[in-house]
């Protein structure tokens, strides 16, 4: 399946728009709803997808019922599989004779950005053996160049290892593959692990075929039904990246981050560039939907774990309500540990019982203002290692964390528990 085909419900918008601020105003002016421009200024012969990914699109795009989504994504961890290697690739359809991706429809959205970024496309990269593929946001400095907001995970290590040895690291960019490959691309892992083999099982497992991969000039392999693919490597310098809107809607700050060049470019007939707009919904289920399964595990080995879902206003990554069937006393507050340790960017987890729509917060706020105590019901922890996606926490990277147990107290008689709505 290709990025392409999951579009038949969008509504398509052919009035003339501009990829600088255009796309954001017209989505913003939508409600967010799943929009596909046709008619964009910078680009005419460019469609530009946004709003595609969020948890009930994908579930229905890809017929996967919502309560089997994140066992799906643990399957896949740990069930990886190779992909297969093809010659020929829609992908590498239309190849640009010079490097100029600023004839691509890549974004200028929120007006506080520090310009046009990418913030769908994934990078992948190989070196010294090893393969990652992860997201990382990437500002349009000139018609060959980006510079990539590389987070303290693997291909920062990557990036840092060839620069002590005065090397470069061959890297691809790719932008609207199949899903499952984004999803794969969003997950994290304390080791090295092959993220497009994680892709690869999700391919077979949903599409009953081989997720196919294409050498590009530069060998490193790409997904050859990708809309677009850039290669080149990311090189021994350093320049400005941001101010970026990021995934809590507030802004990050300018940071001196590498500069990838691109030797060599190329996209599908008639592209889709899919335009992700930083904390709208896309990115908080990309962000967050692939941590939902390793706390679903880590909780599941204390307890018994039903669903875990990343919740919008902790911006898909720093909260997470969890729903369990308490069994034992003291189930809620084993959660409560186990969902923290599996997650450790996590600031606060809630947890719920299996009567409780994990997914409307209002039904959540119910469940704590019914069943919770604050002062039996809680555990808060104090210099824990945060996420510097809050600005709130000190400035030694530390910050103080909470579990709320809002399941009905054990033992107690559950009918006056019991919402009649």
């Amino acid at each position: 399946m290709a990025f392409r085909d999951l579009l038949g419900a969008a509504r398509v918008i052919s009035e003339p728009t501009s990829v600088l601020h255009g796309i954001f105003d017209a989505s913003f002016a939508s409600g967010h709803e799943l929009l596909l421009f046709d008619n964009v200024i910078e680009a005419p012969s460019h469609k530009v997808a946004v709003n595609l990914l969020t948890r009930p699109r994908l579930c229905e795009a890809l017929s996967i019922a919502p309560e089997d989504f994140i066992d799906l994504l643990w399957w896949a961890m740990s069930n990886p599989e190779d992909p297969e290697m093809v010659t020929d690739a829609a992908v590498l359809e239309c190849r640009q004779n010079e490097v100029d991706i600023t004839l691509f429809p890549i974004p200028h959205h929120w007006r506080e950005d520090r310009g046009r970024y990418m913030s769908a496309s994934v990078i992948i990269a190989e070196y010294d053996g090893v393969r990652n593929m992860s997201f990382h946001r990437q500002f349009l400095r000139d018609p060959s160049h980006v510079v990539a907001r590389l987070v303290p995970r693997h291909l920062r290590t990557m990036t840092m290892s060839a620069r002590e040895k005065g090397e470069k690291v061959p890297i691809a960019i790719i932008n609207a593959p199949d899903p499952v490959v984004l999803l794969a691309a969003a997950m994290s892992f304390d080791h090295n692990f092959d993220e497009l083999s994680i892709a690869a099982a999700l391919h077979n497992k949903i599409h009953g075929r081989k997720l196919e991969l294409v050498t590009l000039p530069n060998g490193i392999s790409a997904p050859a039904n990708a809309e677009y693919v850039m290669w080149g490597s990311i090189t021994t310098e350093d320049d400005d990246e941001g101010p970026y809107v990021d995934i809590t809607g507030t802004v990050d700050e300018v940071r001196q981050e590498p500069v990838i060049e691109i030797d060599g470019a190329s996209h599908r007939m008639n592209p889709i560039f899919h335009a992700l707009i930083p904390a709208g919904s896309e990115h908080k289920t990309l962000m967050g939907l692939p941590r939902a399964p390793t706390i679903k595990d880590a909780v599941g080995k204390v307890c018994e774990c039903l669903d875990v879902h990343m919740t919008e206003g902790g911006g898909g990554w720093l909260a997470a309500v969890v729903k369990i069937r308490v069994n034992a006393e003291g189930d809620g507050r084993r959660a409560i540990e186990a969902a923290l340790a599996g997650h450790r960017s996590m600031k606060m987890v809630t947890i719920v019982d299996e009567d409780i729509d994990i997914t409307d917060p209002v039904r959540v706020e119910w469940a704590m203002m019914t069943r919770w105590q604050p002062d039996s019901d809680s555990i808060i922890l104090s210099g824990q290692k945060g996420s510097s996606l809050d600005p709130s926490r000190n400035g030694d990277g530390l910050t103080a964390k909470i579990g709320i147990d809002a399941t009905i107290p054990w033992g107690a008689d559950k009918k006056p528990f019991t919402s009649v709505q």
